[in-house]
């Protein structure tokens, strides 16, 4: 069986690579000029480099080869220009696709990596509620919207199987946003934003990459599955856990009003187009936590996919600090 694996040397797709390895797949590795193989070392990944810009250059790349199962896990969450996402996420998704159909490969499951940011601030009054897939999406980032259009393409194509994945904050090993929270903390400043009580979920890395593989085999074409660990946590659980792990260093924590994080966030979009780098405070990043409900319902990946996640917060925190110190990362 052969597998393609787009995004393979990003975060979640390095992970699927090493499990399609592990149960011998066939597994090809697509990748940029530019993109680091770090963690993509095993000497039984085929590389292809696919550029999803170009339907011309796609088709070129992709002639002559067949896979069983495509992954289409490549994206951006953070960019300099909003239309970029689009760009990047949609219209990637849309020539990939495309070119899928003019060279007649006949794939038996196509999962798509969305993200349940593609629901925005939803269901915000208390008692908080399970964001459902029957409710209507209102995305309030323009990384949130690229998703939610490239999903609403996908359901216009005919014939192609393809499922969508909506995970929660994805966490683990070689992962740099969450990261950021551990160096700040080891430096022992904790930084939270707003006094609403923050229904947050996540989900381990090696727990996104069981559901993509339960995908491709018992996915129903066109279904949408939530991902998160099963388990609701409030705004200061992670920190708390990072913070043992690391030894307990004593340090401040801070909670700022809404507002404060707007000035910073408009400060740090003006920086980054000036500089020209993609900084981690910006206007996506204001939406993001600001959203005080982040609550999904993943009953219906458990009934259909078999889905059953394996790593609660506390040994997935465990997991990754160890990870970080091991690789002198902290």
């Amino acid at each position: 069986m052969k597998i393609l694996i787009t995004g393979a040397s990003g975060f979640i797709g390095s992970f699927i690579v090493e499990e399609a390895l592990r149960r011998g797949f066939e597994t090809w590795a697509a990748v940029r000029k530019s993109s680091s193989r770090q963690f993509l070392t095993d000497e039984r990944i085929n590389f292809i480099e696919l550029n999803l810009s170009s339907e011309e250059q796609l088709t070129e790349q992709l002639r002559g080869l067949q896979f069983d199962y495509i992954v289409h896990a490549a994206g951006v969450t953070k960019c300099l220009d909003a239309q970029d996402f689009h760009r990047i996420n949609t219209e990637g998704t849309q020539h990939l696709v495309h070119v899928l159909k003019a060279l007649q490969m006949r794939v038996t499951r196509f999962v798509y990596i969305s993200s349940l940011s593609i629901m925005g601030a939803i269901r915000e009054q208390q008692p908080y509620e399970e964001i459902r897939e029957s409710d209507e999406p209102h995305p309030n980032t323009a990384y949130g919207q690229s998703k939610l259009d490239a999903e609403k393409w996908l359901d216009t194509v005919e014939g192609l199987p393809y499922v969508i994945l909506r995970p929660t904050g994805v966490y683990g090993p070689r992962e740099r946003d969450y990261f950021m929270m551990a160096k700040s903390i080891q430096s022992h400043t904790d930084f939270a934003v707003g006094y609403k009580q923050q229904d947050i979920t996540f989900v381990y890395v090696t727990d996104v990459v069981q559901a993509v593989f339960l995908a491709c085999e018992k996915g129903v074409t066109g279904r949408r599955y939530f991902l998160s660990d099963g388990e609701v946590y409030q705004s200061s659980t992670f920190s708390n856990l990072i913070r043992k792990e690391l030894g307990n260093p004593w340090w401040i924590r801070i909670t700022a009003p809404i507002w404060v994080l707007r000035v910073v966030t408009f400060i740090g979009e003006y920086v980054g187009r000036i500089t020209g780098k993609v900084t981690a405070l910006n206007n996506d990043k204001y939406n993001i936590m600001r959203q005080r409900n982040w609550r999904c319902d993943i009953e219906p990946a458990k009934k259909e996919l078999g889905y059953e996640p394996k790593v609660k917060l506390e040994e997935g925190v465990r997991r990754s600090i160890k990870w970080y110190k091991d690789n002198k990362w902290l």
